[in-house]
């Protein structure tokens, strides 16, 4: 039998500043399914990129005295050299400035003109540059801010741009996302699409004026006034960033922040286009820091590269998977990451590792034969634990397939602290039993490992004889 496709996608970061944390929390949850469905046997391609094209991209460059390219090609290298740092395994980094993307996007917008979606007119209204969106008035909050971007004044925009006929696509959209044909996860962001939908979608515009746009971007076909919306372009990464045999995607995973853009517009480019749908939408939460929102003005930006140099990857990973809800949001402090690091990875895995390590090393123990007897209920609990992750895995709850290896962890330390083969004599049957009982639950802990902390995994099948994680 053929092994299955899985296509899967981060969020397309805009390359305006360097990355912080929220960045490392999608890349690394990303790279975990990736690498999950790679350990099944599925032929997977996995693809990020650099969102370019954008206004905040040109404001961002003059602010500082540089081209818009030479912005983009620091910042794109940034985000690359965070994907390496924190061992996310890309198949292909996309740039939005390549020949073949503006080939792709503007191919994609001719099929969405000859389908009679794309007409012209005047418009005014309020821009978030931040968003990259136009606002109405009743979108914005008490003060006539972006929610997303509180205390940055809105631009009041007007000009001549082409617009996409969104509004068409109502009842086909509220189809799809119902029937889950477009899948949205979890299922309070799916509501919040649907929510979305019902209150009656509006046309969109999808080009800016080249003159506001500084002429960066990808040009409108046929029109050398117009440069494309960056929303327009960006999304068409998902296309233009992989060879067609794996389009559709099964899986894009982005921030709660961006999920209009890939619930409602881009499904509705593609109905226009008549290019097949993605299969599904995993929606991630935000990183607060102390409980508060990052912010330069708060001073509590925390810079993912300074994490990994402090902790190490697989330590910081771990963290990032099994604090953070991968369907909600969740909280970084130095505190917290203390606990739960000598929590669960100094005396939890690394305890236990050293533990068993020791003392099969001085009883000669071998690996696991494979026929590891059914005693106090092993077996039973190492399948319990495979069960349970695959499912996790498959609701999108990679915080919650960690603790299932914990669990079965936990489960290795109460069994050896019964059975003290410390006690026994050295190298005799019943301790090799106990010990290769110990070593079972060890190794099938680190296979279900891989995905996620892939070092340490690594590092436990290759039996260490140093500590995997020493206290902080």
């Amino acid at each position: 039998m053929a092994n299955e496709k899985f296509y899967i996608t981060n969020a397309i970061p805009y390359v305006n500043a360097k990355p912080h944390i929220g960045h490392a929390l999608e890349f690394v949850q990303s790279d975990s399914l990736a690498r999950y469905y790679r350990a099944k046997g599925d032929d997977v391609f996995y693809v990020c990129g650099a969102d370019e094209n954008s206004l905040k991209n040109v404001q961002a460059a003059e602010k500082e005295g540089i081209s818009t390219q030479a912005l983009c090609d620091r910042n794109a290298t940034a985000f690359s050299d965070l994907a390496k740092a924190y061992d996310v395994s890309f198949d292909h980094f996309q740039r939005a400035t390549s020949p073949e993307h503006f080939k792709s996007s503007q191919e994609l917008w001719g099929l969405c003109e000859k389908n009679g979606d794309i007409y012209k007119k005047k418009y005014k209204g309020l821009y978030c540059v931040g968003c990259e969106l136009f606002y109405t008035a009743d979108e914005l909050n008490e003060k006539k801010e972006c929610f997303e971007h509180p205390g940055k004044p809105l631009d009041e925009v007007e000009e001549e741009n082409y617009f996409f006929k969104l509004s068409h696509y109502q009842e086909h959209l509220e189809k799809i996302l119902t029937s889950d044909e477009y899948k949205i996860v979890p299922e309070h962001r799916k509501n919040e699409a649907l929510g979305f939908i019902k209150q009656g979608l509006q046309d969109f515009s999808i080009s800016r004026s080249k003159a506001r746009a500084h002429g960066w971007g990808v040009p409108v076909p046929s029109d050398d006034s117009q440069i494309m919306y960056v929303w327009f372009d960006a999304l068409n990464i998902y296309r233009s960033g992989a060879p067609a045999k794996w389009w559709p995607a099964d899986l894009h995973h982005i921030g709660k922040g961006i999920i209009r853009f890939h619930a409602i517009y881009w499904p509705a480019i593609l109905l226009s286009a008549k290019i097949e749908l993605p299969k599904e939408l995993l929606v991630h939460g935000y990183i607060t820091v102390g409980g508060q929102k990052m912010s330069k003005s708060l001073g509590n930006v925390v810079d993912p590269m300074e994490l990994v140099k402090k902790y190490g990857v697989d330590a910081v990973r771990y963290y990032l998977l099994r604090e953070i809800p991968t369907d909600g949001d969740g909280d970084w402090s130095e505190e917290k990451f203390r606990v739960r690091y000598n929590a669960d990875l100094a005396n939890g895995i690394g305890n236990f590792t050293s533990r068993v390590l020791t003392l099969a090393k001085k009883a000669a123990s071998p690996f696991p034969k494979g026929s590891t007897p059914e005693a106090g209920g092993i077996l039973t609990a190492i399948s319990k634990m495979k069960s349970e992750v695959a499912t996790h895995v498959s609701d999108r709850k990679l915080h919650e397939a960690l603790a299932s290896i914990w669990t079965l962890l936990s489960f290795g330390d109460r069994y050896i602290n019964s059975e003290k083969p410390w006690e026994m004599e050295t190298g005799c049957d019943k301790q090799k039993d106990v010990l290769e009982n110990c070593l079972a639950i060890l190794d099938a802990a680190a296979r279900e490992l891989a995905p996620f902390l892939p070092s340490t995994s690594a590092a436990i099948l290759a039996r260490p004889t140093a500590p995997l994680f020493p206290r902080l």
